[in-house]
């Protein structure tokens, strides 16, 4: 079980105060939020990709390559990497390249983002926001894994005898994961190639979340690529924690209510009883996520919006010695506990070079 965290990459102003952080500081704070990921423990951290004002994560590549040359273990993914408006191309190029930098400690999630003006600003449209995700992603399939690419589709000018460079590291490609919340498509494009399905559910009731990961594992068994159970999940949250649940509560609240996402919807309390918001105690936190096995089933990656809606750096930062203290030791146990022996691990380059070499014997 890979526990982590993402971040949206949003410049906001903090309510408490009404200090508005520059770019600067807000990618500044972006890394030092990663290294402080690795300091305490967490296996992954993961890069939102926008376009667009408030958020400034427009280059996630860029950032990750910054982030690998200063750490060790971590691994590196993105929380977008936008299929439908990026290049097929050069995505299948950044991320080999990130791969080699970071000696195979990179993966990504492919998703099709959903702020319409984005679209035509890279000659696209958002209501071919599905053949796009399809297609696109089809062509990357191939440009990993076949070393000349012959090519022709709907959305982009045809490729003949195309290599693309570099190659991925060991000939293993970088794990993909499809982001969606709320399209069964990309479900079923998930399970077609036995890639991993992440629902970033933090916006969504858990019957929602349970029809898109419950058809992924149907479809995942369908195509032949193992057990529903043993079909490759990860989910998203939103934690608050301080020692003292009404602490929790009372020093989130400004934060939520004017947070650019979901600020001036439902009331904090009706948010955190219908979706995976947990703001209290560690233990409550603690509690609240193992029930996400029993909604669920058994799943391999937890990654935890923790810098959203103008929160400063220093709270962050205490948020993650908390999560990586005493949160998420507690969840490993239980969830290693629990989980059959069947089911398995997140993929890494490592576990993928070891699976391929045994396939093969070499």
């Amino acid at each position: 079980m890979q526990f982590g965290i993402f971040s949206v990459s949003d410049v906001t102003t903090d309510p408490t105060t009404g200090r508005t952080p520059t770019e600067a500081e807000r990618i500044k704070a972006m890394v030092a939020i990663a290294l402080k990921a690795e300091e305490v423990g967490l296996d992954v951290f993961a890069s939102g990709e926008h376009h667009n004002p408030p958020f400034v994560a427009s280059s996630p590549t860029t950032m990750l390559g910054y982030i690998a040359a200063r750490t060790e273990k971590l691994i590196l993914s993105t929380a977008t990497t936008l299929i439908t408006t990026n290049d097929p191309v050069k995505i299948a190029e950044d991320f080999a390249m990130l791969q080699h930098l970071a000696d195979g400690r990179v993966d990504l999630m492919m998703g099709r983002g959903n702020t319409g003006p984005v679209y035509p600003w890279f000659g696209q449209d958002i209501r071919q926001g599905i053949p796009l995700a399809l297609e696109n992603y089809n062509l990357v399939h191939r440009l990993w894994r076949e070393d000349v690419v012959n090519w022709e589709g709907k959305f982009r000018t045809p490729l003949q005898g195309f290599t693309s460079t570099p190659r991925p590291l060991d000939d293993v490609p970088p794990f993909v994961w499809h982001g969606s919340i709320r399209s069964p498509e990309i479900a079923e494009q998930a399970a077609y190639y036995g890639d991993g399905f992440f629902h970033n559910n933090i916006f969504w009731p858990a019957t929602h979340t349970r029809k898109l990961i419950s058809l992924y594992r149907r479809r995942f068994e369908h195509y032949g690529h193992g057990k529903a159970d043993q079909a490759i999940v990860g989910l998203g949250g939103q934690v608050f924690m301080r020692k003292n649940s009404q602490d929790a509560v009372r020093e989130f609240r400004p934060y939520f209510d004017n947070a650019p996402v979901y600020g001036g919807g439902p009331s904090l309390e009706e948010f955190t009883r219908e979706t995976p918001l947990t703001v209290g105690s560690p233990q409550e936190v603690i509690d609240r996520t193992l029930t996400f096995r029993e909604m669920f089933g058994d799943y391999q990656r937890q990654l935890f919006l923790m810098d959203h809606a103008g929160l400063p750096l220093k709270t962050v930062l205490e948020q993650l010695d908390l999560l990586g203290e005493e949160v998420v030791p507690v969840l490993r146990k239980e969830f290693a506990a629990k989980r059959p022996a069947h089911v398995p691990d997140a993929p890494t380059h490592a576990s993928m070079l070891a699976a391929r070499e045994a396939a093969t014997g070499a």
